[in-house]
Parts: C-alpha cells; structure tokens; sequence
C-alpha cells in the first residue's frame, strides 16, 4: 500500500519538466505512451512491476529492455504473435472515470475477450469519488482512476486514497497531463501506471495485462482459426496450405491441429499416418508436456508439424469443451503459429475455438449458402471480439464452369470485409497437390493460388517475406541439365 508522505516538499503544478512520451506507432498493442527522458535512457523509475503498495522504486541500475520483457516478439520476429493471448486473471477491477470517453473506453475493455475472467467495474466520479468509496469499503485487487488534477492536487488525492487501500492493491492513474516529472513522482509513490489521452481499448488492456504479466509463463504463438461457410468449400485445403506456405515463406515453425476428429484429411494432405494424434492428446489434457506432445505430433518438414485427426467412427469422440480449450491452449506454446484446421459443425468448443483465436479465417464459395453462413459467422465473431480485427474472407473455386456465382464485390459487401481474397476453380492443380499429398507452394509455387497463399501469410503474420536467397552465378553454370 502507497505510504503517505512524511513531509513532502511542495510541487509546483508544471515541475518545469519540458519531457515527453514517446509513442511506439506501429503495433496496436503498443499506444500505450512509453515514456522516455532524453537525458535518462535508463532510468530505473520506469520499470513499471511494483504494485500500490510498493513505495521504494526499484534498486536496479537501468530497466530491462522491451525485446527482453518480450522474448515471444523476439522469437517470431515482429509477428506480433502476443497481441491476443494474454488474458486478465480473475481478479476485481475499479475503474472511476470522470469523462464520458473514458467511461465508454473502459467499458469497452471490460466486454473484450482477454478480460473475460475478471469482475469489472465501472463507476463515476473520478479519483475523488474513489477516495470516498473505500472510506468503508475494501479495495479489489486493482484500481484504476482518473482525474485531471495535477501536481500538488493529484499527489494529495492519491495520498488520501493510499490511506484507505488495502495491502497488494496495485493502482493505474489516467490523467491529462503528459509530464515526465509527474509520472515519475507517481512512479516513486508506487502507482502502477500512468495513461494519457488520447486513451483506447486495446491501450488499457495492454496496461492491465502488463502488470499481471508472469515472466516466467511458457511461450504461447499465435493462433488461427479455419472454418468453412459450408462444407466441401476448402477450409481444410486453405489452412494445410497456408501453415506450409507461412512455414516455408517466413522462415519460422508452425503446427497443424486437424480438429475434424471422425474425417480429418490433414494426415492425407501431407501424406502421413501417424500412431498418435489430436485424439490422443483431448483424451488425456492434464498429461500433456512437452515432451509428450513432441511425441504425439508428426513433423512433416523441418518447421511444420501436424497434429493428426484418427479419422475413423470407432469411437462417439464425445469430448469436454474444456478439453478442446486445454489442448489448444498447450499447443500453442510449441510454435509460434499455430493453424486450428476445425471441423463444418457447431458445438459449444467450436464456438470457444473460434472466438479465442486470434485470427478467424473463414473460407466461402461463391453461393447463397456460403454467403448466409458466413454472415452469420462474422457477425457472431465481431459481436463477441469488437476490438480484435474482423475475420479474414478467402473465396474459393471461382469460376467453376457453368455454375452461377454471386459476384466477388457483392459477397464482400454483404458481409461488411474489404478485399476478400479469391482463389480461382484450379481442379487440375488442387487435385494433383491432393492426390501426391503435396501443397501447392510445391506443385506450383508461381500459380495464382500459390500467390493467394503468400497474401494470406502477409496478413496473419503482419509482416513482408524474407527476399529470396540470390542465386550463385557459379552454382548456375554447373547446374545440370
């Protein structure tokens, strides 16, 4: 708990800092401002772990640096593989707002899927009113407060709100003022953080989840659900091809989950027949290590590996949602991607599948069946993900001969997605990459699809293909004939 001041000296309103934050502009996750003096790169105050209580700051020399507070950014690479994994434990958030926006804002964050285990509350009134709340009340794990005081007036109210905070409360301050000197007087007093307009969802989130954030938690990739509007439109065919295509083009690991337990045809489309798989794994979630999950995955290139469905109707496979959610979950601490090939059906764990993921890919032929299920599909995932980005749209066989198609403007219109991507009717080159157990990257890698392919990639991955390796000009004089 934040320790009243024993005879602070007076502080101006404007500290006569002239300091700003520095803003990292590319990554959603990261508009959370980062403040930087110019003078001290290193200062320790802005090592942002202590909790309310916390009075002391921080003994060492220079704060860690982000890449290593972030190893999962490191390891793929800027991929931005942890924008939609981490998730707020179950804990009780207080967040007194005085502005409109910032009630909205936080409102907001409070409906998004990553806070879903926690209690979040939401009331007026600003710092002042908190101070006057747990006068009589005990403070939950976390309070977030606004205010647009400054200087001496904010310091006071804190104070007063440290006098009545429980041990272990950690608190998050929104102001106004983006002072340098501010934040680190707030910082030494043991706040938490210190947000500044312009203040959104995905910037609080962030902030939240930082400071319950375990260092010491295993890696966890990112990870894409594949799901088809109607069955036989190629959704299986669209996710073996891109964990190959994303695999061989980036340069980076990924796994295949066959979710499609009686008629998965992962194992046929890259020619494999392995003892163990997906079954074995959701028969038996709490055993799982990784050690036994190496041994029942099948690697079907030196970054791709493949988690097989049994592909048989031995068995009812009459499974826990809970079990689909554990298995998923441990997975994907094993790659940095990791594509979840789900079955044309709905139940409660393909529902919890879908909307965890952190990229929907729904794959649709150009029809009226396709068109009414996949506006089903994306209005349910935007309802529940209104701060993730909307499902990525991969129109399949068009073109097919003789057939009547919805036009690919209009498909995209009615479901509200910019540039679907399509993939022309190929039967001759889907058909041969099928039956040889092969993708397309290797049949054709300069086909249309193949290019559909590496767009696709583009987009999960956030990120441009390494140039190819150049060419040896001796390698290409002795090449043989």
């Amino acid at each position: 708990m934040i320790k009243p001041q024993l005879g602070p000296e007076p502080i101006e309103d404007g500290f006569g800092a002239d300091d700003d934050f520095s803003v990292v502009q590319d990554d959603p996750w990261r508009d959370a401002p980062v403040l930087k003096d110019d003078a001290q790169d290193d200062d320790p105050f802005l090592t942002r772990t202590s909790g309310f209580d916390d009075f002391d700051p921080p003994a060492e020399a220079a704060a860690p640096s982000r890449a290593m507070q972030n190893p999962v950014g490191e390891l793929i690479a800027g991929a931005e593989a942890a924008l939609g994994e981490v998730s707020v434990p179950r804990i009780t958030i207080h967040i007194f707002c005085e502005r409109d926006e910032v009630a909205q804002t936080a409102q907001h964050a409070a409906e998004d899927r990553r806070m879903a285990r926690a209690t979040t509350v939401v009331r007026p009134g600003g710092l002042a009113a908190a101070v006057d709340y747990y006068q009589n009340q005990p403070t939950p794990s976390l309070v977030i407060v606004e205010s647009q005081d400054h200087g001496a007036a904010i310091l006071a109210q804190l104070d007063r709100l440290a006098e009545v905070c429980d041990p272990g409360t950690k608190v998050v301050v929104i102001g106004s003022h983006n002072d340098i000197a501010l934040y680190r007087e707030l910082m030494r007093r043991g706040v938490s953080e210190y947000l500044v307009p312009p203040l959104q969802t995905l910037q609080l989130i962030r902030a939240i989840t930082t400071l319950y954030a375990d260092p010491s938690a295993p890696f966890v990739g990112r990870q894409i659900a594949f799901c088809g509007a109607r069955g036989g439109v190629g959704s299986s065919t669209i996710a073996h091809n891109l964990a190959f295509t994303l695999t061989e083009r980036m340069q980076t690991s990924a796994v295949i989950v066959d979710f499609d337990l009686p008629f998965g045809t992962a194992g046929l489309d890259f020619n494999q027949d392995p003892l163990q798989g997906v079954a074995d794994a959701l028969s038996q979630p709490d055993r799982l290590d990784p050690v036994l999950l190496d041994r029942m995955m099948v690697h079907c290139t030196d970054r791709l590996s493949l988690f097989a469905a049994p592909a048989n109707l031995d068995t009812d496979y009459d499974i826990s949602p809970e079990a689909f959610e554990e298995v998923a979950n441990k997975i994907r601490t094993t790659a940095p991607f990791v594509a979840l090939d789900l079955p044309h059906l709905w139940s409660n764990w393909m529902r919890r599948m879908l909307l965890a993921a952190d990229d929907v890919v729904i794959t649709a032929a150009p029809d009226l069946a396709s068109l009414r299920n996949a506006k089903n599909i994306v209005d349910l995932v935007r309802g529940a993900r209104p701060n993730d980005a909307p499902p990525h749209l991969v129109l399949n066989q068009v073109g097919m001969p003789g057939r009547p198609e919805i036009p690919v403007k209009d498909f995209a219109e009615a479901l509200g997605l910019a540039n679907p991507l399509v993939l022309p009717f190929d039967a001759k080159l889907f058909g041969h990459a099928a039956n040889n157990g092969q993708m397309i990257e290797e049949v054709n890698p300069k086909s249309k699809a193949a290019e559909v392919m590496q767009q696709l990639v583009q987009l999960i991955t956030r990120r441009e293909a390494p140039p190819p390796p150049k060419k040896s000009a001796l390698a290409s004089l002795f090449k043989l004939k």
